[in-house]
């Protein structure tokens, strides 16, 4: 099995996605969505950014590797009777299904960057932009302060060293590396936007319920727990990632959670 869908069928992210609806929507209203434009959503978990494309009036293909997204993706959209919506399975590094030039906008928050080729992976989606329509990228950015690249990080010290080729999707978050992958899809660099912005992780819990839903639910952090445990060090971990949230949790009572983190938000115009 391809193990980037295994890793992402591992949890159920559904469960975390449920804390970033309000900013996948605030985002969502950023794009200048109009009525009848085709967006394809890469990496589009259950929709948190698809359905609020659908909601404005686009007609949105959620892509994802997950099969339990997917299904998760299309129930919601029946639920919300959504038509204009509709979630698939697909691989970010190889779009084969998808014709060229077919979408007006191609939007990739947190989703596309966990593909392991990105080469291939700004390669398809170049491919399937029209020639006038955008890219939009939301990535983590490495070593930054706030959270998920501290979860990852965190993460990562106590997991097993990485295969050997593997490529970080925190690469996604440097701007050098983003040109020069978009410059081998054939995208200039003046072509190539950047800005640094804020997703909001909002709770109905506090910071260490959100620990937990992430140690149960998020598969990155799920590999890291279960290696700890071989090492005796999960609480280790479990004490890292409750001081990590708590430090951060901006909300102002104790039994909410509302965690602000950084990540790079690329435009590329077509």
């Amino acid at each position: 099995m391809n193990p980037n869908k295994a890793l992402w069928e591992k949890g159920d992210f559904t469960r975390i996605a449920q804390s970033m609806r309000e900013s996948g929507e605030a985002l969502v209203k950023s794009l200048g969505i109009t009525k009848g434009l085709k967006v394809l959503d890469l990496g589009c978990g259950d929709g948190t950014t698809a359905l609020p494309e659908a909601r404005l009036g686009a007609d949105v293909l959620g892509v994802d590797i997950a099969k339990n997204l997917v299904e998760a993706g299309n129930k919601r959209a029946k639920e919300m009777g959504l038509t204009n919506c509709k979630f698939q399975e697909g691989d970010a590094s190889g779009l084969h299904e998808l014709k060229d030039q077919s979408f007006d906008l191609v939007v990739s928050i947190f989703g596309a960057m966990f593909a392991p080729k990105p080469f291939d992976v700004a390669k398809e989606m170049v491919r399937v932009a029209r020639p006038s329509g955008r890219i939009v990228m939301g990535n983590w950015i490495p070593n930054d302060p706030t959270l998920v690249a501290q979860i990852l990080k965190i993460s990562s010290s106590y997991s097993p060293p990485p295969p050997e080729g593997f490529i970080s999707p925190m690469t996604w978050g440097i701007e050098s590396n983003v040109i020069e992958r978009f410059g081998a899809a054939g995208v200039p660099k003046e072509k190539i936007s950047f800005a640094r912005d804020t997703y909001v992780f909002n709770f109905p819990s506090a910071p260490s319920k959100l620990v937990d839903e992430f140690a149960k639910y998020y598969g990155p952090t799920m590999n890291a727990f279960e290696a700890a445990e071989k090492n005796g060090r999960a609480g280790d971990l479990k004490k890292e990632l409750d001081v990590l949230f708590l430090n951060q949790n901006k909300s102002k009572g104790k039994d909410t959670t509302s965690i602000p983190a950084t990540f790079l938000r690329v435009t590329v115009a077509r």
